[in-house]
């Protein structure tokens, strides 16, 4: 059995703004997936330090899976290809970059955003 050790946050967050996760959650390349209120959320912090927050549903498929995917990039565009069938996304803005031939769909994003070490989206910001 694992015991985490929890601590106060006393880091408060900026209007707007819901406090997600410690930044020390993440991890480099790998996705995260966060459930806000009823919001399944898929969270990338990449080896720059930039960090995405996306919807983990993945709209071709309708699994929740975003979060599981592989990152990369596409012409300098930080991506997240589905682990269902490949479609490739850009993590800034949602936008599908290759649909596998299927039609355009697109990822909800969120803005992230650290503070004091904590992990912060604007999540009325939803696409």
């Amino acid at each position: 059995m694992t015991i985490a050790e929890t601590r106060p946050v006393e880091v408060s967050a900026p209007t707007g703004w819901k406090r997600i996760c410690p930044l020390d959650a993440l991890e480099p390349e790998r996705g995260r997936a966060a459930l806000v209120g009823m919001t399944q959320v898929a969270l990338f912090l990449l080896h720059d330090g930039e960090i995405y927050a996306v919807s983990n549903h993945d709209p071709y498929s309708g699994a929740h899976v975003m979060s599981r995917g592989i990152v990369g990039t596409r012409g300098g565009v930080p991506t997240v290809a589905s682990p269902m069938y490949k479609q490739v996304f850009d993590l800034r803005t949602g936008i599908c970059l290759d649909t596998q031939g299927k039609d355009e769909r697109v990822l909800d994003v969120w803005p992230a955003q650290v503070r004091d070490g904590e992990l912060f989206l604007k999540m009325e910001a939803g696409r």
